[in-house]
């Protein structure tokens, strides 16, 4: 049967193998069933000839104890041959239609004394078919007898003929109306999948929404009907989010490489009267802006391509990190604050740096005078770093857009002044994945010039035993 499964059966389709499986446990099942219906029937039957053999010998056993025994013995019509015989075999006495000659046992069959039950041809007792023969002792110790009781077995043969031959006809037929209507159920059952499928194979992944059909039943069917369609929903936002990205990163790359091409032009055409100098300036700029930019694009398709959190790298302490960020700026323009002892989170150091480095570049970008880098903590679980700056700020509406990716607020986020949006997009993204949160809050609250406050949380950590 492995063999079968492994072999015809995967080539049919997913209606035929279920009906092919339910056909054949049925099959099966009727089988096993029937088996054991006829088996116990024959049993039962058999054993109410033995009872009413052993009930006319018990009788007869007493009348022979009793020395009463009748001539000829009474018996129950044709149904029952009886014969009583001595230790010698010679039959004492015998039903009407029992042999007086010739006992139905012969002297190697008989045992004197014992309770017998035994199959013998038929036509050695007169009676059609197999006959069942059962022996009672009887008598006295000094005249021992045996009755013998025979009854045929041609009505228990003919019954359990009957019943089989009524299996044998009826149990196909059963298989075959069950298959059917088997063929129908599992069809009706089916046809809200193959709706499923016809609806996938008409999406062709154009723009819109395109969801497959949902089935009326709160079932199994139903349930994943409503997670496609969320896997489908998920796919359209991704592949939308995807094409804005490419749209936008195309869009970002395109400008410096204009400027640059425009900027070789010009000085192709001034000839001798280029500033060569200014040009190669204008050069470098615009090619560390495309660098920038480009490391940026990695950076963040690389955060896409990981879904789940990386294991920490290993303890980072935050004042170390912090003094680290601080000696890239000059001091006038980055006034540092740090706490008296250490603070320990656990992450990656490198992603932390590049945080904070963001935070500050975007601060100093639209401070007046200069910022403030700072850590302290414990607040709970988390440690705090706040980059604030004297700036115009960002309008509480605007502030969860800002994280959005290629998002500039105003002129004063221009592209000469400032990167491409995507600074506090990595920031975000590397917090996240860091295990904290960060947010953004008026410096100043209520002041002509609120300036800005970014508020870094980090999972605070114990500080680690030395090695």
């Amino acid at each position: 049967m492995s063999r079968w499964v492994r072999g015809p059966l995967p080539r049919l389709g997913l209606r035929a193998r279920l009906l092919a499986l339910g056909v054949l446990g049925l099959a099966v099942g009727f089988a096993f069933g029937g088996t054991l219906l006829v088996g116990a029937l024959g049993w039962t039957l058999q054993r109410s000839v033995d009872e009413e053999a052993l009930r006319t010998a018990d009788a007869v056993a007493l009348l022979t104890a009793e020395d009463a025994l009748p001539d000829p013995l009474p018996v129950a019509g044709g149904q029952l041959r009886v014969q009583v015989v001595d230790a010698q075999g010679r039959i004492r006495a015998a039903s009407i239609d029992a042999d007086r000659l010739v006992p139905m046992l012969g002297p190697d069959d008989l045992r004197p004394g014992q309770r017998q039950r035994l199959v013998v041809d038929g036509r050695r007792v007169g009676m059609p078919g197999p006959v069942r023969v059962v022996t009672v002792p009887a008598g006295t110790a000094q005249e021992p007898r045996t009755v013998l009781v025979a009854k045929s077995l041609t009505d228990v043969r003919h019954s359990l003929r009957v019943v089989r031959n009524l299996l044998l006809v009826g149990f196909p037929l059963l298989v075959a109306g069950l298959g059917l209507v088997a063929w129908r159920v599992v069809g009706a059952t089916l046809r809200p999948v193959e709706h499923l499928r016809s609806g996938a194979a008409e999406i062709t992944g154009r723009a819109g929404a395109e969801r497959l059909p949902v089935p009326a039943g709160q079932d199994e069917i139903h349930r994943l009907a409503v997670t496609l369609n969320d896997m489908l929903d998920r796919l359209a936002a991704s592949r939308d989010r995807q094409r804005a990205f490419v749209a936008d990163a195309a869009h970002e790359l395109r400008s410096p490489l204009t400027n640059m091409r425009t900027e070789l032009e010009v000085a192709r055409r001034l000839g001798d009267d280029t500033d060569w100098p200014a040009v190669a300036d204008d050069l470098l700029a615009d090619t560390e802006r495309l660098s920038r930019l480009v490391d940026d694009l990695l950076l963040l398709a690389r955060l896409d391509e990981q879904d789940a959190r990386p294991a920490p790298v290993g303890p980072v302490e935050l004042g170390e990190l912090l003094r680290g960020v601080a000696a890239r700026y000059p001091s006038p323009a980055l006034r540092l604050t740090l706490p008296d002892g250490p603070l320990w989170v656990e992450g990656d150091a490198g992603e932390l740096r590049r945080v904070l480095v963001n935070l500050v570049d975007n601060a100093l970008r639209h401070a007046r005078t200069g910022v403030e880098l700072a850590v302290s903590g414990p607040d709970g679980a988390y440690h705090l770093v706040t980059v604030t700056d004297d700036g115009p700020g960002v309008p509480a509406a605007d502030r969860e857009r800002v994280f959005a990716r290629f998002t500039r607020l105003d002129d004063a986020r221009a592209r000469d002044a400032g990167g491409a949006g995507l600074g506090l997009a990595i920031v975000q993204e590397l917090v996240r994945r860091a295990g904290g949160t960060v947010e953004l809050a008026d410096a100043t609250p209520g002041a002509a010039v609120p300036g800005l406050r970014a508020t870094v949380r980090l999972p605070a950590l114990a500080e680690p035993d030395p090695e």
